[in-house]
């Protein structure tokens, strides 16, 4: 009982000691949120009271997932009203903005009737008699001298009866038509009320014209004057035939004039712009995030067209939050329709935080046919991410990682009458509903450097009563290639610098377009320089070169010209720098400092244009610390009588590394106090261990105190790089350095004889 208490006594003293060792932990809360902001594509000009108030769909960055978004940090800053609260809404930021007032006066609005690019077209005719007789002609035209019709008699050029009137030019002067006038500032979603139209300033333009037409078309008092040869195969049709008699007949002589209308405009025009701000939360641990992305149908539902409808969908994962890229064993994509037990599987065995695969599927025609209106197709999707060693999260350990999907495909058809016909009497039709144009919208950098590829983009386009079916790009200038499809890839040459501006009509499935153009600033394309530091930031570890410099791509650096430096600053060592080769030409070079201090990285890039840039960064290196030797192990123990009268002393090493450096090596000594006078000089040490455990029992056999020495070495923590150093750089230290002499002595004692005073 007596020795439970002893040993109960000595382990709660190497407790309080060994605490006091270690300075209380503090820990930082690091900033675990990140901010981003989403533009509002600029629109300028738009007409309309439609368009005083708009609601954009802005598209999320790749890795943010809806639930990421600090909902309070939502933000819009810009010169437009918010309407409502801003929201995400199927994966989207949701914003609706009061269109911002602006007055303007339009040189050149377009009239047409009732809709964009329709003309007004006038046919015209004269009406020409033959009288009773057979041998002449009666020419009824327009008089524009004098404003009103006038009637001559001119006799036949030909046999009896006459088949044809002589030939003539006829003048024909129809009142110019304004009904359903209707003004567009050069696009169909620009429509211009017409109370904002100078009414003074409207004048008619001709277009188009029969080809018989022996002058140019003209408009006076109010008219289109058109003069035109009679017969000439001109095409008539007959006068009604009552209550005439003998050879008599009539005839109308057609021709055609085209023509719209032109005027000025004080108007009001609204403009949007601006960004969203928010904040997201960054996982602080390995976290997989992905979308499902539907390629085909597109566009998404797609008119059935009497087969079957192809499905694409692609499959995205990301890994947020972890680098071990070497430790991905594989990637599993999976792909069903819903209900469906027929899954397919892809795999991707690259060693990348990021990959996708597309799957294919049809929606087959017999699931169309007999549909009423529409038809939709869900899809069920996920994407694994598997580890060869087991990843450590807050939730325990983790082989893999899943996130899931789903996404909708359909078509739609046009329902055909019970019966295939209207029996019964037919109900009258609806009146036809006034049809909307598209909006045409252009996604693309507002800045760009000449040689820079970018991508143009009418994903936003829209149409409110139906679907986009056609895209039409106009680029001049620009390199590369705009499909007539929704997206494309260009760029601009040096000798482009400056303005300019790329333009979009979309055609929905109505024939109706809607245009729109933005302009693009090119620059000089000057290079960017940029190197970067990283590795291990410490005394003989590898550290990393790496040249982050980039120009345009038609424009690309020349390897040849980059130079880099690294130099000592004060406090460094010029003489301490070390790495194999050359820093010229560098894409990435590994190297190492033998001592620590502040150091600098300089590079200079050139292009194939003989632009140049150059940049630098300053960088400290850290001390590689020594590392900490401690043991414990009680103060005193007794020789055993059952062990051949030897004492056996247990210890437990509690060394460590300050720097998370690996302690690779133990070497454990004592001596022996031989003259029992309480000093140790002069005493030899005797290695008893070299095994580099830290935890092991000593045995001695004579009494009296005895002296624990403890010496570890490290080996790096970190990579390094092996031909720049020596065992000498591994650090080391011992327990004579580090720990208090009493915490490193023991007495060995005899137990007490027992006495038996029976007798």
């Amino acid at each position: 009982m007596v020795m439970n208490n002893i040993r109960l006594k000595i382990l709660l003293i190497t407790i309080v000691m060994v605490s006091s060792l270690f300075p209380q932990a503090k820990f930082a809360q690091a900033t675990n949120s990140k901010s981003i902001s989403l533009a509002i594509p600029v629109t300028t000009g738009l007409l309309g009271a439609e368009n005083s108030a708009k609601t954009f769909y802005l598209d999320i960055p790749s890795g943010v997932t809806s639930s990421m978004i600090t909902m309070n940090t939502l933000k819009y800053s810009g010169t437009n009203e918010k309407i409502g609260s801003i929201s995400v809404e199927n994966g989207k930021m949701k914003i609706t903005l009061k269109g911002t007032k602006n007055t303007k006066t339009l040189d050149n609005v377009v009239g047409y009737r009732a809709s964009f690019e329709r003309p007004y077209t006038t046919e015209i005719y004269n009406s020409i008699w033959l009288y009773s007789d057979g041998r002449r002609w009666q020419i009824n035209e327009y008089d524009e001298n004098n404003d009103r019709m006038k009637t001559a008699d001119v006799n036949a050029s030909d046999g009896y009866p006459s088949k044809n009137p002589p030939k003539t030019i006829v003048t024909a002067g129809p009142f110019q038509d304004k009904e359903y006038l209707k003004w567009y500032n050069g696009a169909a979603t620009e429509v211009v009320d017409p109370s904002d139209i100078i009414a003074g300033s409207i004048t008619p333009v001709l277009i188009e014209y029969s080809n018989y037409v022996s002058i140019k078309p003209k408009f006076k008092n109010g008219r289109t004057i058109i003069n035109y040869y009679i017969p000439n195969s001109v095409p008539y049709e007959p006068e009604p035939s009552d209550g005439l008699n003998g050879k008599a007949e009539g005839r109308k002589y057609f021709a055609f004039v085209t023509y719209n209308y032109k005027a000025k405009a004080n108007v009001t025009t609204y403009s949007y712009g601006g960004l969203v701000t928010f904040d997201y939360g960054l996982p602080d641990e390995a976290t997989l995030t992905g979308n499902a992305l539907l390629i085909k149908p597109n566009p998404n539902p797609t008119k059935f067209e009497d087969k079957d409808v192809p499905v694409q969908i692609s499959v995205k994962g990301e890994l947020l939050a972890y680098t071990s890229s070497s430790n991905i064993e594989e990637w599993v994509f999976y792909a069903k329709e819903k209900g469906s037990s027929n899954v397919q599987t892809k795999k991707d065995y690259s060693k990348t935080l990021k990959a996708d695969r597309s799957f294919d599927f049809t929606i087959p025609k017999s699931k169309l046919k007999g549909v009423s209106s529409s038809f939709t197709q869900d899809y069920d999707l996920s994407v694994v991410v598997r580890f060869k060693k087991p990843v450590v999260t807050k939730a325990g350990n983790i082989t893999s990682l899943t996130e899931s999907f789903t996404a909708s495909a359909g078509a739609y058809t046009t329902p055909n009458p019970p019966g295939g016909g209207f029996p019964g009497p037919v109900s009258p039709p609806n009146p036809p509903k006034e049809l909307k144009p598209p909006v045409a919208l252009i996604t693309a950098p507002s800045k760009v450097k000449a040689g820079e590829e970018f991508e143009a983009s009418g994903a936003g386009s829209y149409d409110l009563d139906g679907l986009i079916k056609n895209y039409y790009w106009d680029a001049p200038n620009a390199q590369g290639e705009l499909p007539d499809r929704v997206r494309g890839t260009i760029w601009y040459t040096k000798e482009q610098i400056g303005e300019q501006t790329i333009a979009l009509t979309v055609v929905d499935d109505d024939s109706l377009s809607g245009s729109t153009s933005k302009e693009i600033t090119v620059i000089e394309p000057k290079p960017d320089a940029s190197i970067y530091v990283s590795g291990t930031l410490k005394q003989n570890r590898k550290v990393i070169l790496q040249n982050g410099s980039k120009s345009p791509k038609h424009y690309p650096l020349v390897a040849s010209k980059t130079k880099v430096t690294v130099t000592a600053l004060p406090g460094g060592s010029n003489e301490a720098i070390r790495y194999s080769g050359t820093l010229d030409s560098l894409t990435s070079k590994d190297i190492l400092f033998k001592q620590p201090g502040k150091y600098k990285a300089t590079i200079y890039v050139e292009n194939t244009l003989g632009l140049s840039a150059s940049s630098e960064t300053t960088f400290e290196i850290v001390p590689d610390e020594k590392p900490f030797a401690y043991f414990t192990m009680p103060a005193s123990v007794y020789r055993n009588p059952e062990d051949g009268n030897q004492a056996t002393i247990a210890i437990d090493d509690m060394s460590y590394s300050p720097d998370q450096d690996i302690i690779a090596r133990r070497v454990w000594e004592y001596r022996y106090d031989s003259d029992n006078n309480g000093n140790f000089s002069g005493e030899s040490w005797v290695v008893f261990n070299h095994e580099n455990l830290d935890r092991l029992n000593l045995k001695v056999r004579d009494v009296g105190q005895y002296e624990i020495r403890l010496t570890v070495v490290e080996e790096f923590g970190q990579p390094t790089i092996n031909e720049f150093v020596t065992p000498e750089d591994r650090q080391t230290n011992n327990s004579e350095v580090t720990q208090n002499v009493i915490e490193r002595i023991f007495k060995v004692k005899n137990l007490a004889p027992d006495v038996d005073w029976s007798w």
